[in-house]
């Protein structure tokens, strides 16, 4: 099985079913992924008020926070990545952190564009909802070709972004990637529809790893690998619509 969600990775299913002794312990289901994905969730809401408020209010910690939770957020990954056996743990605190980032940056972009924000989260739950119903109903199968192609362009998107930071650190930027014009538009919209189709790859996985038999604790970490996912659509919703206004 192919994913480009690097949590979700057939490697880390294996190993979970190798060496977590599925016979000892109940077994991964849906049902309680769906579960461990409704409490990451809550929980990066919850840390992503207190954030929003925090800049909102014009508190001086509000910028600590969103540095904070980024890193936080990003060593927390890894550890579950890792080492899925922390995901119990690692994966509340990773959203924990991820939401004390996304309540800033949330904060920031609705200052710039009123109203951006519900619309992003609107269209990122819409998206998750539609998607799930293609998925279920089969509309939308993951075969490997389909599998294949999403893998390689979020590979190509992920070494753009990196490529952009690098450069970034030497006053060079990438043409189009972050302006409003038509082509930066269209480049938004490329990206948000891989995104978008990695849940596709994440759904099929986290199925398959219940199928096989995974240990329980993996449930949080097809959770947590889910929710990587949505936070990445959400980011690329918020800059989609900033450049969208920005041509209005």
């Amino acid at each position: 099985m192919r994913t480009s969600n690097p949590a979700l990775s057939d490697k880390a299913f294996q190993m979970a079913i190798d060496y977590g002794s599925p016979a000892a312990a109940s077994s991964m289901t849906l049902q309680g992924t769906v579960i461990k994905t409704a409490i990451l969730l809550g929980t990066a809401v919850i840390a992503a008020a207190f954030s929003w408020n925090q800049l909102v209010n014009g508190g001086d910690n509000a910028k600590l926070l969103m540095i904070g939770g980024a890193i936080g957020g990003f060593v927390a990954s890894l550890i579950v990545i890792f080492k899925p056996t922390t995901a119990p743990w690692a994966a509340p605190l990773y959203a924990v952190c991820e939401g004390l980032f996304l309540g800033a940056i949330s904060a920031t972009y609705e200052t710039l564009y009123d109203g951006i924000v519900v619309q992003a989260a609107l269209l990122t739950a819409g998206t998750l909802g539609a998607l799930l119903l293609a998925y279920t109903t089969r509309i939308i199968k993951a075969t490997e070709n389909f599998k294949l192609g999403v893998t390689a362009a979020t590979g190509g998107i992920a070494l753009v972004y990196v490529l952009s930071m690098i450069l970034s650190f030497f006053g060079v930027k990438i043409p189009y990637l972050h302006e409003s014009g038509l082509v930066g538009i269209g480049i938004s919209m490329f990206i948000v529809a891989v995104a978008a189709l990695n849940l596709v790859l994440d759904f099929d996985f986290i199925e398959n790893g219940a199928a096989r038999g995974a240990p329980k604790y993996m449930e949080w970490y097809g959770a947590f690998g889910l929710m990587l996912t949505l936070v990445w659509l959400y980011i690329e919703m918020l800059r989609l619509l900033a450049k969208l206004s920005d041509r209005r």
